[in-house]
């Protein structure tokens, strides 16, 4: 996927496979983004603002894939990159996928 002035190439949704969406979410990490997206939709949060307890290359490999997955839109503006969870779309294309994760992952943070 290349950048181009500043915008990330993205995936039509209707291109993505639940094998995809679901290898991605396999991760513990890429789960707990996600997660915390689902929190506040409509908000879009820089990269940094995760606190994931891994080095920055591999954060980098984390946001490619939950953006190769069509999870998230990421943007950049400057040296700052921003994620945005593509709530609708992954609910119009995957009914109730988003519910059961953020409910399951929920539970097993307890």
């Amino acid at each position: 996927m290349s950048r181009v002035s500043n915008e990330f190439a993205h995936p039509d949704l209707g291109d993505v496979e639940l094998d995809a969406v679901l290898a991605a979410l396999a991760d513990p990490h890429r789960r707990r983004v996600v997660v915390e997206l689902a929190a506040e939709p409509e908000r879009e949060r820089t990269c940094a603002s995760f606190n994931l307890p891994v080095a920055r290359s591999t954060r980098t490999h984390h946001w490619r894939v939950l953006r190769e997955a069509g999870l998230v839109h990421q943007r950049a503006a400057g040296n700052t990159s921003y994620l945005l969870l593509r709530r609708t779309e992954i609910d119009d294309r995957f009914p109730g996928l988003l519910d059961t994760v953020v409910s399951l992952t929920g539970a097993t943070a307890r």
